[in-house]
């Protein structure tokens, strides 16, 4: 895949069910050999979308590009580029892990030994070595998911596509793919990644996109968004630590105009500081002028969750 064209790009996306709209005229973009996070609430389109990249639906409108290639003209091109990592894995009860992905590596034209090698790297990948004889129907939720991971990586794709693939899993398991996710992104793969662990999305990827009632609210990188978060709020949470005594620290605290919400912490101070980082940096040079011995000095940053709910509004669709 060319670098330098995106990976994926959208184009105008509308599908409707009915009277209901689920993707409205959506365009963005995601650059090659990044990992994007793909956010919003219960209803925004996310899944929708994600179904339509990966030639599982059509849609009403628009176009989406992936690896140069339209969904429209080139589907089963398409299909081999991508890997599709849905939110649940089929429960079936006579077949083993081994044989569920020797299934997807036939599909995709593997054969022989090579079939066996890649089967065998996906399994290792995945940490499904110790599982491979058991049958999907035996696996627990955090398996499954492995199981559904190894499977879109089979024919080896370029860009990957993850439908809260951390959902239900336990925080080892969570751990677990979140290493994952660098080590693919490490290879040069793209990824798109739906998930409501806002926290965690945050910790894997380097841009985000959020969508809320079928519309694209916003694009661009984790920076980008924060940066737009500062620049909307007129205040700032700030945690202080020093040493000596409490009320010469308090005083000065309580005579700066732009302190707010002043409140003693079991390891020192939060306040809210009217303002932003100059007014933070006033605020620092006033206590160390005033004999105060600072250890430590923090502005809270913008989180993703921060972005999230300064961006979207609580409709439903």
């Amino acid at each position: 895949m060319n670098m330098n064209t995106p990976a994926i790009e959208v184009t105008h996306l509308v599908k409707t069910f009915g009277a209901t709209i689920a993707v409205n005229d959506a365009s963005f973009t995601v650059p090659a050999g990044t990992v994007f996070g793909f956010v919003g609430p219960n209803g925004a389109g996310k899944t929708t979308t994600l179904r339509i990249m990966a030639t599982l639906d059509e849609p009403d409108r628009g176009d989406i590009r992936i690896c140069g290639l339209s969904i429209h003209d080139d589907p089963r091109d398409i299909r081999r580029c991508i890997g599709f990592m849905p939110d649940a894995l089929p429960d079936i009860a006579d077949i083993t892990a081994h044989e569920y992905l020797d299934f997807f590596g036939r599909a995709y034209g593997l054969h022989g030994a090579g079939l066996a090698r890649r089967v065998s790297e996906v399994e290792d990948f995945t940490g499904l070595g110790a599982l491979r004889e058991k049958t999907l129907h035996a696996l627990s939720k955090g398996m499954k998911q492995r199981v559904c991971l190894a499977r879109a990586l089979i024919h080896d794709p370029a860009v990957l596509l993850l439908d809260e693939p951390a959902a239900g899993l336990d925080p080892r398991a969570r751990v677990e793919l979140k290493e994952s996710v660098r080590q693919l992104a490490a290879l040069g793969k793209t990824l798109l990644i739906s998930s409501h662990i806002l926290s965690e999305l945050a910790e894997m990827c380097n841009g985000v996109i959020i969508m809320e009632q079928g519309r694209l609210l916003h694009q661009g990188t984790l920076e980008e968004a924060a940066a737009g978060v500062r620049q909307s709020a007129p205040e700032r949470e700030v945690f202080i630590t020093a040493l000596g005594e409490d009320a010469p620290l308090r005083a000065l605290l309580e005579a700066m105009p732009a302190v707010r919400s002043l409140q003693r912490m079991a390891s020192g101070w939060s306040l809210t500081l009217q303002g932003g980082e100059p007014e933070a940096a006033d605020l620092l040079k006033g206590l160390v002028e005033g004999g105060v011995r600072v250890t430590d000095f923090r502005l809270r940053k913008s989180t993703l969750e921060d972005v999230f709910m300064n961006v979207t509004k609580g409709g439903l669709n």
